[in-house]
């Protein structure tokens, strides 16, 4: 949890990191559509923690707290009206939208060990989903090969989900184009 962030931020120059949460494979082999479902549970999560941040900017743009940036960055979404708290506000909430918006894209990517390939069982009916569990579960040591492709085809698929986002959060301001 710790050493596999900064390592791969020493190697790669960014960090990259997993959580995970306690799963019984045997109920998800009796209710593999429910496992499938529950795969969508950690990129529902972070896409309503970014659209909740970006909520907050545009109350925050409302009460004058918050301003449009010149220009936007990863950290650099929202601007304060004044410096000081709103400073460190404006940062928070720029981050919580990037960073909440990259970690669910990149989960949704239908590859093992991501949670995008459990929920590939959402489309199948109950006997192809359960197929499609048993084949996922038994990936093991491939799953290493996944996160590699996912991090190679990452960039080009993040970046204009970023800019989408841009253009919902800020419609008319031509940020992201």
């Amino acid at each position: 949890m710790v050493v596999f962030p900064i390592l791969s931020y020493v190697v790669g120059g960014w960090m990259m990191g997993w959580a995970s949460a306690p799963y019984d494979p045997f109920w998800a082999n009796r209710h593999p559509r429910r496992a499938a479902w529950m795969s969508l549970a950690g990129p529902g999560a972070n896409l309503s923690l970014a659209i909740l941040a970006g909520l907050l900017i545009h109350a925050g743009i409302f009460m004058g707290v918050f301003t449009h940036p010149d220009a936007v960055a990863f950290t650099h979404i929202a601007a304060a009206a004044q410096s000081g708290v709103a400073e460190g506000a404006a940062t928070l909430m720029s981050v919580m939208v990037s960073l909440n918006l990259l970690l669910g894209v990149f989960n949704l990517l239908p590859l093992p060990p991501l949670d995008g390939f459990g929920a590939i069982g959402v489309l199948l009916p109950d006997a192809a989903a359960r197929r499609f569990l048993q084949f996922g579960s038994r990936m093991g040591a491939f799953s290493i090969v996944g996160l590699l492709i996912a991090w190679r085809v990452f960039n080009p698929i993040f970046y204009p989900v970023f800019r989408l986002a841009l253009r919902a959060l800020y419609p008319g301001e031509g940020y992201g184009l």
